[in-house]
């Protein structure tokens, strides 16, 4: 006797666990129940409402992006979550974890926590998940905020653009890990360090190549490595964020081999942009750590490839055109964040297939590798007892970037006038496609609780 389901999708292309193939899912209650490879057993699953993909077409799972600036409340003008979640929808991403700045006030304390849950309430196309803060004096915070549901703890060791959140010192750092470690939670770093890049020429000016220059891949590698000792001295797990510098991979993989609890993500502007190709004054492409060189480019790919990185994030830190300083070009006075969560799918796409990777690789790196860093086991796969999260993506489709078109608060962009190529033509959140003109339905999300 077949299944009865609410939904079932025959695709010809489906990325499931056995790799790319064709697959019939059947879901039910928001909850994939079936996935046949089978022919006969696919043919025996039946819906109310049945969706046949064409071949042109591939099923993924939703994916998990667990690196995004929201920034609601207090910046509400660069980003918030309604805009923020329509963009990750029309990118394909169903699930998001904000980070704990650049909103005001910082999540920081569980009170914080509540209040950034409480705007988010009800304004969410997607599922979203909140990261806390590490800072200096807030030590006795982290336990009480992993027990509210925070997936982790964010900390700068230098500036880290705003000054409600301040960086933690080598003594500081050691000191959160160590408390993290008593609960088994995540550290999450952004490593540069503040005396390298101090000792470096300041960036002023429209020239990229005085930018790059005064975050120097130096400050990474030092940083990574103060991370390293910190993290074997007290056990603890810790995640490096959005790697830019190659030169670090060899650093991270021994750590890892000697049994350091550490993980690394890197991310779509650094696969697919270089240094060489930004014009001076395009200070769209400002972020921090910086777009490296070609070279570079190609040893982050041969991390991923390798395993050493294991997880493709966006970093999406958006700010208004104001702040972006257009007008000027200066780099040095320009906000450094990629607005890139509608796009981070296409961006990963379009250079995996040139350098021979598969529609499954990219699914590896941007849906389950996420989901299993962040704990959520019931997300990143289509497999039985998995939430319906799911996305229709046309891998053969080119566009060009108008930023005007794009979903998230403010029309700046890196990715302006490329030619990408994948599109996103549906993206289902529990068995259901979303629809960004209607009620939003996204859930607010507490660590551990798939």
């Amino acid at each position: 006797m077949g299944v009865r389901c609410d939904v079932v999708i025959h695709a010809e292309r489906a990325v499931t666990a056995g790799g790319e193939g064709p697959a019939a899912v059947g879901i039910t209650d928001g909850r994939i129940v079936a996935v046949e490879r089978d022919s006969a057993a696919g043919a025996a699953l039946s819906g109310e409402e049945t969706l046949r993909l064409g071949d042109e077409l591939v099923l993924l799972p939703g994916l998990v992006d667990t690196h995004v600036h929201v920034n609601e409340p207090g910046r509400t003008e660069w980003e918030g979550f309604a805009s923020a979640t329509r963009a990750a929808a029309a990118g394909g991403v169903t699930t998001i974890v904000d980070m704990p700045l650049n909103s005001i006030p910082p999540t920081t304390t569980v009170e914080a926590l509540r209040a950034k849950q409480a705007v988010a309430r009800g304004q969410a196309f997607v599922d979203v998940g909140f990261w806390g803060g590490a800072i200096p004096g807030n030590l006795a915070d982290l336990r009480p905020l992993h027990e509210a549901g925070v997936f982790g703890f964010k900390c700068f060791l230098l500036h880290s653009g705003v000054d409600e959140f301040p960086h933690l010192d080598a003594a500081g750092l050691k000191a959160a890990l160590a408390e993290a470690a008593g609960f088994d939670g995540l550290v999450i770093v952004h490593a540069e360090d503040p005396e390298t890049i101090d000792a470096s020429p300041p960036a002023v000016g429209p020239g990229y190549a005085g930018f790059l220059g005064s975050r120097p891949k130096e400050a990474e590698e030092r940083a990574i490595a103060q991370v390293v000792v910190a993290a074997r001295e007290t056990g603890a797990r810790a995640h490096i964020l959005h790697l830019s510098d190659a030169d670090a991979l060899p650093l991270i993989a021994a750590a890892r081999a000697e049994g350091v609890r550490l993980s690394v993500e890197t991310c779509p502007h650094y696969l697919t942009l270089t240094a060489e190709e930004i014009p001076d004054g395009a200070t769209q492409f400002k972020c921090c750590p910086p777009i490296r060189e070609a070279g570079n480019r190609d040893r982050l790919w041969q991390g991923l490839a390798d395993g050493t990185i294991e997880t493709v994030v966006s970093d999406h830190s958006p700010c208004t055109a104001e702040l972006k300083r257009l007008d000027s070009g200066d780099f040095g006075a320009a906000w450094g964040g990629i607005a890139s969560l509608q796009l981070g799918l296409p961006a990963v796409w379009t250079e995996a297939r040139r350098r021979g990777h598969s529609v499954a690789d990219v699914v590896e790196w941007m849906s389950t590798g996420p989901a299993r860093q962040a704990g959520l086991a019931d997300r990143g796969r289509i497999a039985v007892g998995c939430q319906a999260d799911l996305v229709v993506f046309a891998p053969d489709e080119e566009f060009t970037v108008d930023p005007a078109r794009l979903l998230h608060r403010n029309p700046v962009s890196a990715y302006a006038g490329r030619t990408l190529t994948g599109t996103v033509r549906h993206t289902w959140l529990r068995g259901r496609a979303i629809d960004i003109d209607a009620e939003p339905r996204g859930r607010l999300l507490r660590r551990g609780q798939a």
